[in-house]
Protein backbone atom coordinates (compact mmCIF):
# COMPACT_ATOMS: atom_id res chain seq x y z
CA UNK A 1 0.00 0.00 0.00
CA UNK A 2 1.46 3.40 -0.92
CA UNK A 3 2.22 5.82 1.90
CA UNK A 4 -0.15 8.80 2.01
CA UNK A 5 1.09 12.33 2.63
CA UNK A 6 -0.80 14.07 5.41
CA UNK A 7 -0.39 17.81 5.91
CA UNK A 8 3.37 17.73 5.37
CA UNK A 9 3.95 14.68 7.56
CA UNK A 10 5.04 11.19 6.58
CA UNK A 11 3.08 8.30 7.99
CA UNK A 12 5.46 5.51 7.03
CA UNK A 13 3.74 3.00 9.31
CA UNK A 14 0.21 3.90 8.16
CA UNK A 15 -0.73 4.85 11.72
CA UNK A 16 -3.50 7.19 10.58
CA UNK A 17 -5.03 4.54 8.34
CA UNK A 18 -4.87 1.97 11.14
CA UNK A 19 -6.53 4.36 13.59
CA UNK A 20 -9.15 5.30 11.01
CA UNK A 21 -9.95 1.63 10.39
CA UNK A 22 -10.32 1.05 14.15
CA UNK A 23 -12.67 4.03 14.43
CA UNK A 24 -14.76 2.91 11.46
CA UNK A 25 -14.99 -0.67 12.74
CA UNK A 26 -16.08 0.54 16.20
CA UNK A 27 -18.67 2.87 14.67
CA UNK A 28 -20.11 0.10 12.53
CA UNK A 29 -20.13 -2.32 15.49
CA UNK A 30 -22.12 0.31 17.38
CA UNK A 31 -24.60 0.44 14.50
CA UNK A 32 -24.10 4.14 13.80
CA UNK A 33 -24.12 5.86 10.45
CA UNK A 34 -21.17 8.12 9.79
CA UNK A 35 -23.48 11.15 9.93
CA UNK A 36 -24.98 10.21 13.30
CA UNK A 37 -21.53 9.37 14.65
CA UNK A 38 -20.06 12.68 13.48
CA UNK A 39 -22.97 14.53 15.11
CA UNK A 40 -22.44 12.65 18.39
CA UNK A 41 -18.71 13.46 18.31
CA UNK A 42 -19.37 17.08 17.27
CA UNK A 43 -17.07 16.73 14.26
CA UNK A 44 -18.01 17.70 10.69
CA UNK A 45 -19.12 14.61 8.75
CA UNK A 46 -16.74 15.18 5.86
CA UNK A 47 -13.85 15.61 8.29
CA UNK A 48 -14.89 12.39 10.06
CA UNK A 49 -14.81 10.58 6.72
CA UNK A 50 -11.26 11.78 6.16
CA UNK A 51 -10.30 10.61 9.66
CA UNK A 52 -11.78 7.17 8.99
CA UNK A 53 -9.88 6.95 5.69
CA UNK A 54 -6.61 7.95 7.37
CA UNK A 55 -6.38 11.18 5.40
CA UNK A 56 -6.36 13.50 8.42
CA UNK A 57 -4.24 13.58 11.53
CA UNK A 58 -6.55 13.30 14.53
CA UNK A 59 -6.08 15.88 17.27
CA UNK A 60 -6.07 14.66 20.85
CA UNK A 61 -9.32 16.49 21.60
CA UNK A 62 -11.03 14.95 18.58
CA UNK A 63 -9.79 11.51 19.62
CA UNK A 64 -11.45 12.06 23.00
CA UNK A 65 -14.70 13.19 21.32
CA UNK A 66 -14.65 10.17 19.01
CA UNK A 67 -14.03 7.75 21.87
CA UNK A 68 -16.84 9.28 23.96
CA UNK A 69 -19.26 9.01 21.04
CA UNK A 70 -18.37 5.31 20.84
CA UNK A 71 -18.59 4.77 24.61
CA UNK A 72 -14.90 3.86 24.72
CA UNK A 73 -11.65 5.23 26.01
CA UNK A 74 -9.15 6.73 23.56
CA UNK A 75 -6.72 4.00 24.65
CA UNK A 76 -9.22 1.36 23.49
CA UNK A 77 -9.16 2.79 19.97
CA UNK A 78 -5.37 3.01 19.98
CA UNK A 79 -5.11 -0.57 21.22
CA UNK A 80 -7.50 -1.80 18.52
CA UNK A 81 -5.34 -0.01 15.93
CA UNK A 82 -2.27 -1.65 17.53
CA UNK A 83 -0.72 1.73 18.26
Amino acid sequence: MPVKRVAGHRDDDNNLARLGEAIRASRKAAGMSQETFADEAKIDRSHMGKIERGERNVTFLNLIRIAKALGQLPSDLLRTAQL
